[in-house]
């Protein structure tokens, strides 16, 4: 449901859901957190996974549920990590609130913290015993997207309650929605390009769905990429194309030249590519040298390399190789070292490894 008067809010806030029943995904925890709100049990909540999964839409739609709007400024504390929240806030903003009963409004109040993962260890634990004490008064809620970044202590005084990415079928009724109120031309490939690029992350492809629109008018494929500046797949086979089939010189050439002319980052390339490299024979013989792709010939090739190296999978001791070769330059980039010579690293391993195969041919 759009929100009242909200023509120039990006997506992501028009479209965010005003009341439990308006969520997508997670119906179990849903549910769940529906009985302890109908029962008046709600205990402490800490909601923790990826971002865009729908922790903060969750604790909000329960807020309004619980409380009614004009009372909602007295009962309900919102901090995220853009407030500060060290143990001078701990002890002081948040301790008075959760201290303070409400003279018109029986019931408990709300406390949520935003990207509590963020937070200090010595305000996590100041914390615990401002969480312990005003119990009866206040209910707390952290949300986090690593659990493993909040203490232990905290984590034993909440009920826990995991949000995963959002699957494909979960998605797409949810965008489907949005282009509709929105007048958005979106073709097939292109829907599959958003929830693709956006991994589960319904944010991101609310914000992709957006921009791609603002910059091109129609959603397609090719669009979805470029707006985002992740590579397409008709680049990536050409990448691997050259790889396997063109010296050296050349390849490095042809890649730079692309990169360039597209803005592509290694690191996007490098994720593809290692994607393309766990697949199945068929994918493989049709990514380099299939007649099928781009209604194209297969390549003329000087030697015999070029025709085994896309009719033979790799076998499993050069992919294991390749992989390890791969991981080190992932770890490499993630370094900050240059990608030019990474490029050329990337490219050693895969000559190396066609060298290979034709040895073991």
């Amino acid at each position: 449901m759009a929100r009242a008067g909200g023509g120039n809010l990006p997506w992501v806030e028009k479209y965010r859901p005003q009341a439990l029943s308006e969520l997508v995904s997670h119906r179990d925890i849903l549910s769940t957190v529906q009985r302890f709100i109908s029962e008046d049990r709600l205990p402490h909540l800490l909601l923790y996974g990826p971002p865009g999964t729908g922790k903060t839409s969750t604790i909000l739609a329960c807020a309004k549920q619980l409380y009614r709007e004009r009372e909602f400024g007295s009962m309900v504390l919102e901090l995220n990590a853009s407030d500060d929240r060290g143990i001078d806030i701990v002890r002081g903003p948040i301790l008075s609130f959760a201290s303070t009963r409400t003279i018109f409004k029986k019931g408990f109040k709300l406390v949520i913290l935003d990207e509590a993962d963020a937070m200090t260890q010595d305000a996590q634990n100041a914390l615990r015993r401002v969480i312990e004490k005003f119990t009866e008064n206040t209910r707390f809620c952290l949300i986090c997207n690593y659990l493993s970044k909040i203490i232990p202590a905290l984590q034993s005084r909440c009920t826990r309650f995991r949000f995963g990415p959002l699957t494909p079928e979960l998605m797409v009724p949810r965008l489907q929605h949005v282009i509709q109120e929105e007048g958005v031309d979106v073709t097939e490939d292109g829907m599959k390009a958003l929830v693709t690029l956006s991994s589960g992350d319904m944010r991101r492809a609310l914000n992709i769905l957006q921009s791609t629109t603002m910059a091109f008018g129609k959603v397609t494929e090719e669009n979805v990429y470029t707006c985002t500046g992740h590579p397409l797949k008709s680049d990536i086979a050409n990448i691997l194309d050259w790889m396997l089939n063109q010296d050296f010189s050349t390849a490095y050439r042809k890649i730079m030249e692309l990169k360039t002319l597209k803005g592509l980052a290694l690191q996007d390339i490098l994720t593809e590519i290692h994607l393309f490299v766990h697949r199945g024979r068929g994918s493989r013989g049709q990514l380099l040298g299939d007649p099928g792709r781009d209604n194209r010939p297969p390549p003329a090739p000087a030697d015999a390399r070029c025709l085994l190296l896309s009719a033979v999978d790799f076998p499993p001791s050069v992919r294991i190789q390749l992989l390890i070769k791969m991981a080190d330059i992932e770890y490499r980039l993630a370094a900050g070292t240059s990608e030019k010579i990474q490029l050329s690293s990337l490219i050693a391993a895969f000559q190396v490894t066609r060298d290979l195969i034709v040895a073991e041919a």
